[in-house]
């Protein structure tokens, strides 16, 4: 597939999830009546869903990873040149951020607003490493074993490390940069990010030291 197909899938894809975590974020705020509980059970559901339908009809043009860790782990595991890695996260990034706006501007909300929740300490950086080292196990493992069944693991798996994990599991360095840049329900503080990006770097490498005895590397693909 020609590089620039797969970076606008990878661009479209990034932008609608990001669109979908922040303004169901919104939205699951403005209904709840302040009830957190019933706000994370909307975006949790709405990312699941989200994340099944873009892997499912982007997935067969780029491997819809739409998050570095995931364009990096490929990289090492040498499913994907440094170039086009380099290229994929550039756009990932990019997109991410044009996801957030985007979902601002859907609300008639102001669209530079950063963060103001604070999620920092040591069992939200242990709870970022574990959703991200879950992730790359379920796709390395899912592309390896039951590769039809990639939308449907991701969706599930995410869907689960929101309610599990104490940082509702961003499990992705695009979406974190992102989620700095809004004051909803799914937004983080700009000076919590490092911290965050640090610990899924940290999961995503033990994930892929985990998987080197599971998943022989070149015997998946890069589909995620």
């Amino acid at each position: 597939m020609p590089l620039h197909r797969r970076l606008l899938a990878e661009g479209i894809g990034t932008l609608l999830l990001l669109a979908t975590v922040v303004g169901s974020g919104i939205m699951g705020t403005t209904l709840s009546a302040g009830n957190d509980g019933i706000a994370l059970l909307a975006n949790a559901a709405a990312t699941a869903g989200a994340l099944y339908v873009l892997i499912t009809v982007l997935g067969p043009i780029s491997g819809a990873h739409f998050n570095p860790a995931v364009t990096l782990a490929m990289r090492v595991r040498g499913e994907l040149t440094s170039s086009d890695a380099a290229a994929y996260i550039a756009v990932q990034l990019l997109s991410a951020v044009a996801g957030a706006l985007l979902a601002h501007a859907m609300f008639d909300q102001p669209l530079w607003q950063p963060g103001t929740h604070v999620r920092t300490g040591t069992s939200q950086w242990l709870s970022e490493g574990v959703a991200t080292c879950g992730l790359l196990l379920t796709l390395l493992l899912g592309l390896r074993h039951r590769p039809a069944a990639i939308p449907a693991l991701v969706a599930s798996y995410i869907f689960a490390a929101y309610w599990f994990t104490a940082s509702t599991s961003f499990a992705n360095p695009a979406v974190t940069l992102a989620r700095a840049l809004t004051r909803s329900f799914a937004g983080i503080r700009p000076e919590d990010v490092g911290g965050f990006v640090v610990a899924q770097c940290m999961g995503a490498g033990i994930a892929l030291l985990l998987a080197r005895p599971l998943v022989p590397a070149g015997a998946d693909s890069t589909r995620a």
